[in-house]
């Protein structure tokens, strides 16, 4: 029988627990459903939000940050609602690149465009992790789908990004989002293979959100197996979630479950660690081409969905919104 990693004690398990609703059912892996020529060719359609900001920055005082739990719970109800992932359907597009973006922050402590991302759901608040990209409207943020979505009628409230997110200090304010974008695979069956959205975040005193921290540059239909450094705010034991940390590695299928087409580097970060940014290459200076979702019980390994044509759209949308 596959185990996933306890979410409760948070050993490496971004969406583990959504996992294991798939992979223990009968003591083995869940099969996808065969693909037909039409499911191999369609693009998921984009689901848009209207984020409430109004009062969320003032929501988040210090003592609701720090009790904010790891939103990778959340991922176990959504992918519970059902998941036919299948390789056929990340389709690759054409391969496509955005440049960084710069901004004016200079921190020394951390990384300026890499923060947390805090938000209420369920009656409940949370906390990811997630970055500022570059974007036609300078204000877009990348974080994981299961951040902004649990399903239906489960969707984020008081979303607000915290850049450079240092020791409980927020050196360039919080920021508020006015829009959330997703795929329709991830808002209406917690499909695993499309686990990120993008948020649109309101100006901070009259300035844009990647004016200020600068916005890293994106990759999409890009060849498998790349190297990654990814980055997060793991919460649980032996992290604190207090400062940024990092993985490095190659990328390498999900043999577990190959059905869901992501792929895994050698990583140890725990819960909190969700919606957090994987770079081309060494350091936080490349371009993001996936985000930390999910990992499985007694493996040191984060997974992260590919990015392909869909998911392009959706931060097409966004950027532009």
């Amino acid at each position: 029988m596959t185990r996933t990693r306890s979410l409760a004690s948070g050993f490496l398990s971004f969406s583990a627990a959504a996992v294991l609703a798939l992979t223990t059912a009968g003591g083995a892996s869940a099969a996808p459903a065969s693909p037909s020529p039409s499911d191999e060719k369609a693009v998921p359609s984009i689901v848009r939000l209207a984020a409430n900001s109004a009062g969320a920055a003032d929501y988040w005082t210090a003592e609701r940050m720090q009790k904010a739990l790891p939103g990778d719970v959340l991922a176990a109800k959504a992918i519970d609602r059902g998941n036919n992932a299948n390789p056929a359907s990340v389709e690759r597009g054409k391969n496509a690149k955005v440049k960084a973006s710069k901004g004016k922050a200079t921190s020394t402590t951390s990384v300026d465009h890499i923060g947390k991302v805090f938000f209420s759901m369920g009656g409940a608040n949370y906390v990811c992790s997630g970055n500022a990209v570059t974007s036609e409207n300078k204000s877009t943020v990348s974080t994981a789908g299961h951040c902004v979505i649990g399903g239906p009628g489960q969707e984020a409230t008081n979303f607000t990004f915290v850049p450079a997110y240092d020791n409980g200090k927020a050196p360039y304010g919080k920021w508020t989002a006015r829009d959330l974008f997703t795929t329709e695979e991830w808002s209406s069956s917690g499909n695993i293979a499309y686990d990120t959205a993008f948020a649109v975040m309101d100006p901070l005193n009259g300035e844009l959100l990647t004016d200020v921290v600068g916005g890293s540059g994106v990759a999409f239909n890009q060849e498998r197996g790349l190297f990654y450094t990814s980055f997060g705010y793991p919460a649980d034991k032996p992290f604190t979630g207090l400062t940024l940390k990092s993985c490095a590695g190659t990328a390498s299928p999900d043999t577990i479950n190959p059905a869901f087409g992501t792929q895994g580097i050698p990583c140890d970060m725990t819960s909190g660690s969700s919606g957090g940014p994987w770079f081309i290459g060494s350091g936080s200076g490349g371009l993001q081409n996936s985000i930390n979702s999910y990992g499985y019980s007694g493996s040191k390994v984060m997974y992260g969905p590919y990015w392909g044509e869909a998911i392009e759209s959706v931060y097409n949308d966004a950027s532009e919104s």
